[in-house]
């Protein structure tokens, strides 16, 4: 008995052995990697930042086309590029205004600005209309390009459309295009060498012009005879919507 408790007092009293390091049990823990940058989203000095001078067409769908309304087209050049009112490149970009019309997509009337081009359009249809737009800002911005010994963008944004959809609203689309330059440059009369105006027949007193006419004959019955019912043939007592009449009321 007393050998025993003797060998039981000693076992219970004995160190215990600890177990190496490399054999406990660890506790994992789960670690999180780091967070992906991320694009967007609204924050300050979030977005594209703008290129253009002036803010481009916002990229909403457009107006379904008519193929009874003319279209007033807008194209801005870039602040690279020469006056477009120079000799060399207007007669580049009046040439590929001509070249570009076909069958089912027609530019009736142009004016050419230094720095943009307005146009009358017509179309037989949406596609027809996209597709003759596009083509015709390839080909003009080839012309400027080629004219001005550069190379690089030409057209600084998106080409801006307004359906005409009425007499009075043809015939102001109409006197707004042809007399662009009235805004602009303030010039003085009624006919602008840098346009289609030598050739339209609806002046009060239309100029005897020679050469082939650089536009197409309208179709559709606004642009043809409508916008007459409107106020008649535009004399040289109209000025551009826009333009400064300063000049003409000093005369008064």
């Amino acid at each position: 008995m007393f050998l025993l408790s003797t060998v039981s007092e000693s076992a219970t009293s004995a160190p215990r052995v600890r177990e190496p390091s490399s054999m406990r049990r660890r506790v994992t823990e789960q670690l999180d990697l780091p967070s992906p940058p991320r694009w967007g989203g609204a924050r300050a000095g979030a977005g594209r930042k703008r290129e253009a001078r002036r803010p481009s067409p916002p990229h909403h769908p457009r107006t379904p086309h008519e193929p009874r309304h003319p279209v007033h087209v807008t194209m801005r050049a870039t602040a690279a590029i020469p006056s477009l009112r120079a000799a060399r490149i207007f007669a580049a970009l009046s040439r590929a205004i001509s070249a570009s019309m076909l069958l089912w997509f027609r530019v009736i009337h142009f004016s050419i600005q230094r720095d943009h081009v307005h146009l009358i359009v017509e179309a037989d249809d949406a596609a027809s209309l996209a597709r003759g737009l596009r083509g015709l800002a390839a080909r003009a911005a080839k012309a400027v390009n080629r004219a001005a010994v550069r190379t690089g963008r030409v057209w600084e944004s998106r080409y801006h459309t307004h359906a005409l959809r009425s007499p009075t609203e043809t015939r102001r689309g109409i006197a707004y295009v042809l007399l662009n330059f009235q805004k602009h440059l303030h010039a003085e009369g009624f006919i602008d060498p840098r346009s289609s105006g030598p050739w339209f027949d609806g002046w009060c007193s239309p100029p005897v012009t020679a050469g082939p006419r650089p536009v197409a004959s309208p179709r559709t019955w606004l642009a043809a005879t409508g916008w007459r019912r409107a106020g008649g043939p535009i004399g040289d007592g109209l000025t551009a919507p826009g333009a400064s009449r300063g000049s003409r009321s000093r005369r008064r």
